[in-house]
C-alpha cells in the first residue's frame, strides 16, 4: 500500500471506531439525563464540510457514501482484528452515524447526529494498529466502490487529525 495513502487513511480509522462506543451512552434512573449526555450538533463530526461538490460525486453521492459504509462496518464487525472493538455496538445506529458524518463531511447536506470523537472512543484502549486495521477495511470499501485515490485523500485528510481522539495506547 502506498504510505502517504497509509499514513492519511489512519486518519481514517477514526471513524471506525466510534460505532463500538456509540451504543454505551451511560443509563440514568427514570426522568434524568445519561451521564454523558450531549448535545447532537454537526460540529461533533470532526471536521468542517468539503465545499467542493466533484469530491461527493466521486463518492457517487449518497447512495454510494451508504454503499462504502455499509462494506465497511460489515468488514469492522467480522474482521478478526478489529471485531471486538464492534461486539458491543448497535450495528445500524454505527451505520447511520457513520453515514451521517462521511455524508455531511462530504458536503452531501446531511447532519451529524453522534457524539464527538472523544467521546465515542474514551475508554476502549485503541492502539495504532487497531486503528490501522480498520484504516485498512475503510480502504477496501472505497476502493471496491470504486472512489478515485484523490478524493479518497480529500476525505482521509479531513479525517486524519481525529487519530489523537481515538486511540489512547
Amino acid at each position: 500500500m502506498n504510505t502517504v495513502k497509509t499514513f492519511i487513511l489512519a486518519g481514517f480509522a477514526v471513524i471506525a471506531l466510534t460505532g463500538s462506543a456509540l451504543a454505551q451512552e451511560s443509563a440514568a434512573p427514570a426522568g434524568e439525563k445519561p451521564v454523558d449526555a450531549y448535545k447532537p450538533s454537526n460540529a461533533n463530526a470532526g471536521a468542517t464540510p468539503i465545499t467542493d461538490p466533484s469530491v461527493l460525486a466521486a463518492f457517487h453521492g449518497k447512495a454510494g457514501v451508504d454503499r462504502i459504509v455499509e462494506t465497511f462496518v460489515e468488514r469492522n464487525f467480522s474482521d478478526p482484528r478489529t471485531k471486538d472493538f464492534f461486539a458491543a455496538a448497535d450495528k445500524v445506529r454505527t451505520k447511520r452515524t457513520l453515514k451521517e458524518q462521511f455524508c455531511y463531511i462530504l458536503g452531501g447536506g446531511c447532519d451529524y447526529t453522534g457524539r464527538d470523537m472523544r467521546a465515542s472512543h474514551k475508554d476502549q484502549g485503541a492502539t495504532n494498529k487497531d486503528f490501522n486495521a480498520v484504516v485498512e477495511n475503510l480502504q477496501m470499501a472505497m476502493d471496491k466502490e470504486g472512489v478515485p485515490f484523490a478524493a479518497q485523500n480529500r476525505l482521509l485528510a479531513k479525517l486524519a487529525p481525529q487519530q489523537k481522539d481515538i486511540v489512547e495506547r
